[in-house]
């Protein structure tokens, strides 16, 4: 496989207007640092698609000011390594590319305002939909795909994808986890090897408020967010929050409906490292 490697937006767009139509165009979108949550993307869109391309930029429209871009793990030359043999093209453009001038015009994810992700990370929706925006008009791939793990982000995509008339299908990849649970994230290798091994508290929390509501039937919110809540009780995890919403708007549900699915998803910091996770609590027939 000739691996391509484009740092210029003109690079691509020169090679992409090359590609036959009748080819199919899969996307993975990265901030690199990858792991094999992210290779599991690339070899699902290679099954699907006659050209992969996977994209590694951090976005900085997506940090809030307190929050890590500056430490975010890069290391470029170890993601070509691992993606040499599975995609035929890498973006990796450089900031400055990607934002040449102060960003003035922004993609506003105002129906996401709600959510518990939203308040804990004030414009990071925002930043994610301008930079996909940015990375879909670009690319244009015919499938983009993302992994279960940013489930609300995914709902931020699909949004976006139907209201902005994006001739792009959406794949969503379920979450890759490490022998214990934890789900595999870029930010697992900030955690020093006692926080590691508290860790799968998270997904532990999650898998143990399913077991709790398929055993007692129990529908009410309080009682299902007070069982994970007690799950992660720890001196060294501080609980962002504990969120059950809807698949279909992301919003609070007071209850389960068992006829939908539903979301349970969890933020959380051991340290200084903040680990998110979800399940899907899937309805009965």
């Amino acid at each position: 496989m000739n691996l391509k490697i484009f740092e210029s937006i003109g690079s691509y767009r020169t090679f992409r207007r090359g590609i036959s139509p009748q080819k199919r165009i899969g996307f993975v979108p990265t901030m690199g640092s990858l792991h094999i949550g992210h290779l599991t993307l690339a070899t699902t869109a290679r099954k699907e698609c006659d050209f992969v391309l996977t994209s590694i930029f951090v976005n900085p429209t997506q940090f809030g000011p307190n929050e890590d871009f500056n430490r975010y793990p890069r290391d470029l030359a170890k993601d070509i390594s691992l993606l040499k043999d599975q995609v035929d093209g890498i973006f990796a453009p450089p900031t400055e590319e990607m934002y040449p001038v102060s960003q003035r015009i922004w993609v506003n994810v105002n129906h996401m305002n709600h959510t518990a992700e939203a308040n804990s990370r004030p414009g990071f929706f925002n930043g994610v939909a301008t930079v996909v925006t940015k990375l879909f008009n670009i690319i244009q791939p015919d499938i983009a795909y993302f992994g279960q793990k940013d489930a609300i982000q995914c709902i931020v995509v699909r949004d976006l994808i139907k209201d902005l008339n994006f001739p792009i299908e959406l794949k969503i990849v379920p979450t890759v986890r490490e022998h214990d649970g934890l789900a595999m994230s870029s930010r697992n290798q900030y955690l020093a090897p006692h926080q590691r091994s508290i860790a799968p508290i998270l997904y532990k929390a999650l898998d143990s408020t399913r077991q709790f509501i398929d055993d007692s039937k129990e529908k009410r919110r309080d009682a299902i967010l007070n069982k994970t809540y007690s799950v992660l009780k720890h001196d060294e995890i501080t609980v962002d929050y504990v969120s059950l919403t809807s698949m279909d708007d992301a919003k609070e549900l007071d209850q389960l409906d068992r006829s939908k699915d539903a979301l349970l998803s969890v933020a959380i910091k051991i340290g200084t490292t903040r680990l998110i996770d979800n399940i899907i609590l899937k309805h009965k027939q």
